[in-house]
Order: structure tokens, then C-alpha cells, then sequence
């Protein structure tokens, strides 16, 4: 990189001696920053006004929080404990008020003797801390704390006048030291070279960088902080941008064989089998698909559909184009028990057009063959042998598909199902197999709202399916507070009794498996009133089913089915519940994706509030799938204020994924999404919302388009080329180079 040198400095030498070498490597391990450009670009999350109160109402739950409040009591208690049998342990409780909401702070043993003598009633300070719960109240076990003294100069100068900005933290470096290491580091902003071009940047009325970084951490005004980040903004959207439209004009560049499929050939038979019409919106995503199919240079399109919205079928009718058309299609799935219910339902939905070459196989017929790492030494001689021949068209596999040993006839067209769970390598690897780029279709179920389509995906073309096909149920879902209303949940298990008397079938879904050994660290040491204080460990399938069958589900057959079971008995486990010999199926996420079976129509989903809402809206996908209506309870034990509760209320409100996507992504910022798609690299969103600056995304993808198209290597740019290269790193650079 080019940088300059000022900015470039790593953190870890001692600078100036200011930043001591252990705070150089916290900073380097728990908040990804190594240089001082790193640290400049530290945003604050937010800023706290002096004499103003934040809210402690709206903490969320196990996260590192800093918050600014006022002592209003702290009370000294004296208990026995192993370690101070006689009565002798200490522990202090301290409430802290803001005006919207109290909230305690607990310190135990020799940490009590200081809070006790600074945190007096009428103290102002901001703390730091884990949120968890204790006897059903948020706390803050054995907070960092600052105390807030107005008369000090040097209190007034480290955090900016007025306004007080609040880092991004972590347990082992408070917010506070975060910004005294920054008013350190802040004069050599005056060196940050601009990545936009000068005439983008007056046109649009925007400061300088160097100006807009001095705002971001030392505003004086709330003005100054809105400068900066629209300022800052259009660097994020900008780069992004350009480095998305150097990826789409470079893969303009490649060369790809044409698939037009043939007239007559395996796709008007499959069309005529069908014992149903195509929705509109498969009709018009098919057609754009087949469109790109029949171009010389390869097509990269994301297929993204709720739940159940026929995204198989149209992969399918593509894979069938590509046959047509000479060439072969794989289909890349993210789990074994995925794999073989796609390749199920593939040859169920083709019949005698995928009996290739066997006797009773159709004029126009293929093989389709199944690939993944549990299958016996001849099935899968006999797999590698169809796809080297060309005998099999269409293979559907795990990620045993990219395997050295795997080679392809001619592979036309790679399809990879649930594109967040394959890293870059792997599709990369995928693609590398055809004699010249295969077309990429990825599909997800999981909706991503335009805007983050854009920044993601931004290298691919978007068909979005959002019809459900006729005969599909309606979903009721409802969120059953078990710890404020227990008999909720003993009326959740006769509401699954009462489905299975009526014919039908239900899942229980819980986050844990329950066979994982203890941690021998942790095992060893006794009980804290601190650890105790923390949260119990989530809710585990083989302790769930064990306690239902012998309970509330006693009479019934249950059953259980998660990850690390062997793949032949999940195969086992899934056609019995399939075929109706199962009445429950106590699961982790493994049902996730996939697995239809359309006589379930009960799903209770404990300790909901351990999934992600995209996550819960992919598992209550799972029931409603044949005529009758389905239905699904989400278990939970937080309090009603808080914000987990809030988000199951948000998912049992709407059915509508794409509006649960953007709820998602305003609760948990886009960086778990964009992280999650971007093959685990670390977001460089720092301020774009993707949500709230749609205009700012679309409008830097048209400036980054007329950019790229004028000069590709952006030779002319010099600081826009630094740019991408500080703001993309490696990682994310060949994220962006494989697709």
C-alpha cells in the first residue's frame, strides 16, 4: 500500500511513547486495529452530551455497553461464601438512573473498596461492562468505571468539550482509553490523502478527509458530527462501489459458452410433466436466467426468494437449459442432509427424464448423480465416472464436489444453494473445473433487502421471487413468555399434542446439542456469585427430547436430529419423519434449510431468543408447507423491555422476510450481514448504514459505474487506488477478485 507513512505507523511500536506497547496489543487483537490509519478510522459509535442522561431502558442484552448515568444509591452487603465462610464476603450494589430506566451495578470481594469510596449518591461517570441478567434484572457485574468531573481542564479536552464520543469497546479496553489513544493519533489526520475524486467531492458539497476525520473525534457542534459523516459515507459507499464495478467490468471481459437450450429437448419435456403452472415470478426469473444463459461471457446472478417460493424450480429448469445445451450442472449444497433431499426431490420432480441411459429412462433423459464425502468407495467411483464421461448432466453434492478428483465433461453452469455458508475458495475452486468459466447462479432463502444486495452483491445481478405458490398455508406464530407466564408453555406442549392428534407432525428447535464435554477450565473452578450471575447455558436437544418423552409428550414418538449425528443415521432420522412414522422431531438448526416435510405443522422453537430473526424466519419456514395452516411458538425467557423480546415480537408480527431482513439489520448493523457474506472478513462498513442510506449507495454506484468505465485501472486516481486498497483488505480483495 501507498500510504503515507505517518498514517501507516504501526501501533505496536511505542508512539511518541504514548500508546504503550499493551495497549497497542489489545487494540491489535480484540479491535483489528495495527496502524494509526486503523485507529483514525475508529469511528464513535455515538456521543453522550454532558449533563444529558442516555437510556438504560434500551440495553441490549449480553453485549459490552458503555453508558453515562448518575449514582442514585450504592449499599454495602456482607454474605458467607466458600472463600469467606464466617460472613466476612463483600459485596456492593451500586443503581444508576438516566431518566429512562435504572440499572445495577454489582462488585464482589477486594474490587468493592474503591467504587465505595468514588461512586457516592449524585456521581456522575460512564461505565463499562458486559450486560447480564441476575434474579431477572439487567446488571453490570464489576463495571470499568470514569468518573465525569466537570471542573477538570483536562477531562474537558480528552473528551472534546461538549460532546463525549463512546468507541466501539471491548471488555478489555474501555471506551474512554480508546479516545485518549485517538486525541494522541489525531494530528496526523492532516495527512490522510483523499480517495474521492475533487470534482465528486465539490460537487456534492463535502468537507475534506483530513477535515472530517477531525469532526468524527473531536466535534464541537452536533453540526460537525453530520459533516463527517456524510462525509465518511460516500468514502464507504464510493470504494465499495468502485470496487464492485471493477469486478463486473472485468467479468464482462471473460469469455463463456453460450447455453441456449434446444427446442424439444429435456426442458420442454420437464415443462410438459409438470402437474402445475409456473408463477409469474418464476416465469419472469427463468426468463432473465435463460437470457444471461445464452451470453458468451459468464452469468453471475444472485436468485434470492423466501421460503417455499419455488427457488428449486427454477435452479432446475436452468440446470435442465444448460443439459440441453451439451453442458453439465452442478448444484453445491451447504450440508449432507440438504444434498440428498435436493437431489430427492430433483429426480422425484424429473421421473423417467433422469433415468439416463437405464432401461424405461425417456427419449430425453440424463443422470443425475448425488456426491458427498459419507458415500462407499463404489457409489462414488461410479459418480466421478458419469461426471468425467458426460453421462450424468447434473451432479448435486456438498463440498466434496471440489475435490482434486473431481472432474467434469464440461460444466456449463454452477449452482450454490445458501451462498452465506460457502467461503470464496470454495465456489472459486467450483468454478475453476469448467474449460471455461461456467454461468453462477447463487440462491438464498434468506431475503436481503435491495440496498444490501447492492453493497454485498453489487457484482451480481438480483432476481427476487416473492409470490408463493398456490396451495402454500398461512403461518401463525406467537411468543410464549415462559419464565413471566409458565403456563403459556404447558398450553405450547398440549397445542403440539393436539396436531399430532389431529394427524400432523411437529419440530421442537433448540440451539445446543447437549453431548459437548465440559471445559476443563471452567469445570474445575467453583462458582463465582459473578459466574452465577451469568446467563444459564441455552436449552439442548438431547435434554429437550429426554424430558419431553418422559413429560408433556409422554405416549408420543420423538425423536432427535442434529449435526454431529453420522450422516446415515440423519439420513435414517429424516426419511422416518418424512414418512410419517415420527410424530416430533426435537432438532437443532440443521432443519434449517431444505428439509421439506408437508405434514409438519407445529414448530416450538426454545430459547428463541438465541437465533438471529433471518435464522427464525428460515426454521418457521419448515411447517405451513403442505394445506394445512401451520404454526409456531417462540419460547422465551427475557423480559418484556428487552430487546430480544422485541425482536421475537417483530418476527411473530409479519411473515414478509424482506421486512424481518431490514428489522434484523437496523437491530444488529449490517456488519454480522455483511461479514456473514463476505466469507467472515471484517466489515469495512464503519458509518453507511445500508439501510438508512439507500440514496447515498445508489447514487456512489452510478459515480463508481462512470469512474470505472473511463479509466478501469484508475491510474488517474492515485488516492482512490490507496483507498481500496486500505479499505479492502486482503481478505476481502480476493473475496471480491473470485465472487
Amino acid at each position: 500500500m501507498d500510504l503515507v507513512p505517518a498514517l501507516e505507523e504501526p501501533l505496536k511500536q511505542p508512539l511518541k511513547s504514548v500508546l504503550g506497547p499493551a495497549t497497542a496489543k489489545v487494540m491489535a487483537e480484540h479491535l483489528g486495529l495495527h496502524s494509526v490509519g486503523d485507529l483514525l478510522h475508529h469511528y464513535p459509535r455515538r456521543y453522550e452530551e454532558r449533563g444529558q442522561l442516555t437510556h438504560l431502558a434500551d440495553l441490549p442484552m449480553d453485549e459490552h455497553v458503555t453508558v453515562v448515568a448518575m449514582v442514585a444509591d450504592a449499599r454495602l452487603h456482607s454474605f458467607a461464601s466458600a472463600k469467606a465462610p464466617r460472613g466476612k464476603g463483600q459485596r456492593l450494589e451500586v443503581t444508576i438512573t438516566d431518566g429512562s430506566g435504572r440499572l445495577q451495578l454489582v462488585f464482589f470481594g477486594n474490587g468493592v473498596h474503591k467504587p465505595h469510596k468514588e461512586l457516592l449518591p449524585g456521581t456522575r461517570a460512564m461505565f463499562a461492562g458486559r450486560v447480564s441478567v441476575f434474579n431477572r434484572r439487567l446488571q453490570l457485574a464489576h463495571p470499568a468505571y470514569e468518573l465525569l468531573r466537570g471542573d477538570s481542564d483536562e477531562t474537558v479536552e480528552t473528551w472534546a468539550g461538549a460532546l463525549i464520543p463512546i468507541y466501539p469497546a471491548t471488555a478489555k479496553l474501555e471506551s474512554w482509553k480508546i479516545g485518549k489513544a485517538l486525541q494522541t493519533v489525531l494530528p496526523t489526520a492532516q495527512e490522510a490523502i483523499d480517495p474521492l475524486p475533487e470534482g465528486l467531492r465539490e460537487g456534492r458539497g463535502l468537507v475534506s478527509l483530513p477535515e472530517a476525520l477531525l469532526k468524527i473525534h473531536r466535534p464541537h457542534t452536533k453540526a460537525d458530527i453530520e459533516d463527517a459523516r456524510a462525509r465518511l459515507k460516500w468514502d464507504e459507499a464510493f470504494v465499495l462501489q468502485v470496487a464492485l464495478a471493477r469486478r463486473r467490468h472485468a467479468d464482462a471481459q471473460l469469455p463463456a459458452v453460450a447455453r441456449k437450450p434446444k427446442p424439444d429437448g429435456l426442458l420442454t419435456a420437464f415443462d410438459d410433466r409438470l402437474p402445475f403452472t409456473l408463477t409469474e415470478g418464476q416465469q419472469k426469473v427463468s426468463k432473465e436466467i435463460f437470457d444471461d444463459l445464452a451470453t458468451e461471457h459468464p452469468m453471475h446472478r444472485l436468485l434470492q426468494g423466501e421460503v417455499g417460493s419455488g427457488k428449486t424450480m427454477v435452479a432446475l429448469r436452468a440446470m435442465l437449459a444448460t443439459v440441453d445445451a451439451g453442458g453439465q450442472a452442478a448444484m453445491l449444497a451447504p450440508t449432507e442432509v440438504l444434498a440428498q433431499q435436493h437431489h430427492r426431490s430433483v429426480v422425484e420432480m424429473m421421473g423417467e427424464l433422469a433415468e439416463g441411459g437405464m432401461l424405461g429412462g425417456a427419449e430425453h433423459s440424463t443422470k443425475v448423480v448425488l456426491l458427498t464425502g459419507s458415500m462407499g468407495a463404489a457409489a462414488r467411483r461410479q459418480a466421478l465416472l458419469d461426471l468425467v464421461t458426460g453421462e450424468a448432466g447434473i451432479v448435486i453434492g456438498t463440498h466434496a464436489l471440489i475435490e482434486d478428483k473431481v472432474q467434469f465433461h464440461d460444466l456449463g453452469l454452477v449452482v450454490v444453494d445458501e451462498q452465506h455458508r460457502f467461503g470464496v475458495e470454495q465456489r472459486d475452486a467450483l468454478r475453476g473445473k469448467g474449460k471455461q468459466p461456467p454461468h453462477l447462479l447463487v440462491m438464498t432463502a434468506t431475503p436481503i433487502p435491495r440496498t444490501v444486495a447492492m453493497t454485498v452483491f453489487g457484482d451480481l445481478e438480483t432476481s427476487v421471487l416473492d409470490q408463493l405458490p398456490a396451495g402454500r398455508s398461512p403461518i401463525a406464530s406467537h411468543v410464549v413468555p415462559a419464565a413471566d407466564k409458565p403456563h403459556f408453555l404447558s398450553r405450547a406442549w398440549e397445542r403440539v399434542r393436539e396436531e399430532v392428534e389431529s394427524g400432523h407432525q411437529a419440530y421442537v428447535v433448540c440451539p445446543r446439542i447437549g453431548d459437548e464435554e465440559d471445559d476443563p477450565k471452567k469445570s474445575g473452578k467453583k462458582k463465582s456469585p459473578e459466574d452465577e450471575a451469568e446467563k444459564r447455558p441455552p436449552l439442548a436437544v438431547l435434554d429437550v427430547a429426554d424430558q419431553l418423552a418422559k413429560g408433556p409428550l409422554q405416549g408420543l414418538s420423538v425423536e432427535v436430529l442434529h449435526g454431529r449425528m453420522h450422516p446415515d443415521d440423519k439420513d435414517a432420522v429424516m426419511r422416518r419423519f418424512a414418512a410419517g412414522d415420527t410424530d416430533v422431531l426435537v432438532a437443532t438448526t440443521v432443519i434449517e434449510v431444505g428439509v421439506n416435510v408437508p405434514n409438519a405443522t407445529a414448530m416450538v422453537i426454545m430459547d428463541a431468543d438465541r437465533f438471529g430473526v433471518s435464522q427464525l424466519h428460515q426454521l418457521r419456514g419448515r411447517v405451513g408447507r403442505g394445506s394445512a395452516p401451520g404454526l409456531c411458538l417462540l419460547v422465551t425467557e427475557m423480559p418484556e423491555a428487552s430487546a430480544a423480546r422485541q425482536r421475537l415480537t417483530a418476527v411473530a408480527s409479519t411473515l414478509d422476510g424482506f421486512e424481518l431482513s431490514r428489522i434484523d439489520l437496523e437491530q444488529r448493523r449490517e456488519g454480522d450481514v455483511l461479514g456473514q457474506a463476505q466469507s467472515g472478513a471484517r466489515t469495512s462498513l464503519r458509518v453507511l448504514a445500508v439501510i438508512e442510506d439507500e440514496e447515498v449507495i445508489a447514487e456512489a454506484r452510478e459515480e463508481a459505474a462512470a469512474v470505472v468505465a473511463a479509466d478501469p485501472e484508475l491510474t488517474g486516481l492515485p488516492g482512490l487506488r490507496t483507498a481500496l486498497g486500505a479499505l479492502l483488505d486482503e481478505e476481502r480483495e480476493q473475496y471480491l477478485d473470485k465472487g
